[in-house]
């Protein structure tokens, strides 16, 4: 395995997806379509591929398979949080899909939306446009339940997605809005290690380092609840300046809760505690 491959990272305390469980939504689809990108070579190339730019050429943080295996996790799980909790979502419902279709757009959309750092770190979402569409024109024929026009409105709704996950433009869908949230939210101690231990010290890296866990749980007053431990105030960086910036704009800032804690004790603690 090349340094470009998969850096460390501490056991997910957060919900993953599992495909037996009992989910608030239909799953028999985006199950399957799980399984068949987990074993599509031109997928799982692209995933490891994707990884040189951002951590081998420019010293940043993973953005290879590990990444895209946590981001896709706490997307299908947040967006199972949602429906538990009666969020409405419009991304499938006003193309005139199916319901059974917003978490295949949500799980391919987590899946290849990084896909443009093969190109480029810089601007990569927009990079990954071209890159997914040629994907999605071969993957999505290959489901009988997607017909032409089927295929053509859940490639639109997959793009939106992917494009809206890291630019300026804002999520027109509520399941872009659970990608572009599941983005911020790898930010575990150690998934910076390489950056770190190779003489990176800017703030991504640091402030990554001050995260200890990220758990997503069902909300009293809202349908989620982010629940992170910090070791110290460098943490603060990753949840007011980065998951805060994807968390405004994104159609569920009045669904979803980030209370962020400082976990170590001490007399010289400058942030206990951040609720969002």
């Amino acid at each position: 395995m090349s340094d470009a491959d998969e850096t460390a990272v501490t056991d997910d305390a957060g919900r993953e997806y599992d495909p037996d469980a009992d989910h608030a939504f239909p799953d028999e689809r985006v199950n399957e379509v799980l399984e068949f990108v987990n074993g599509d070579p031109e997928i799982q190339t692209y995933l490891r591929a994707q990884n040189v730019n951002p951590v081998l050429r420019k010293g940043y943080n993973d953005h290879g398979s590990k990444h895209i295996e946590i981001v896709r996790n706490r997307a299908l799980s947040l967006y199972d949080l949602l429906k538990r909790g009666g969020v409405e979502f419009n991304g499938a419902s006003q193309q005139g899909l199916d319901e059974a279709d917003e978490s295949v757009i949500v799980a391919l959309a987590a899946t290849i939306h990084d896909i443009g750092h093969v190109v480029h770190r810089d601007d990569h979402a927009y990079w990954s446009i071209p890159l997914a569409a040629d994907l999605l024109d071969r993957v999505l024929p290959e489901f009988d339940f997607y017909g032409t026009e089927e295929v053509v409105r859940m490639k639109g709704e997959v793009l939106h997605a992917i494009l809206c996950h890291h630019t300026e433009e804002d999520p027109l869908t509520t399941e872009a809005g659970i990608v572009r949230i599941a983005d911020a939210l790898d930010m575990e101690e150690g998934r910076s290690r390489m950056p770190y231990e190779k003489g990176g010290r800017g703030i991504d890296t640091v402030s990554s380092q001050a995260i200890r866990r990220v758990t997503l749980m069902e909300g009293d007053a809202v349908p989620v609840l982010v629940e992170i431990e910090m070791l110290n105030a460098a943490g603060v960086y990753q949840v007011d300046n980065l998951l805060k910036a994807k968390l405004r704009d994104s159609g569920l800032e009045d669904d979803v809760r980030i209370v962020a804690v400082n976990i170590r004790d001490g007399e010289n603690n400058l942030v206990e505690r951040v609720e969002l």
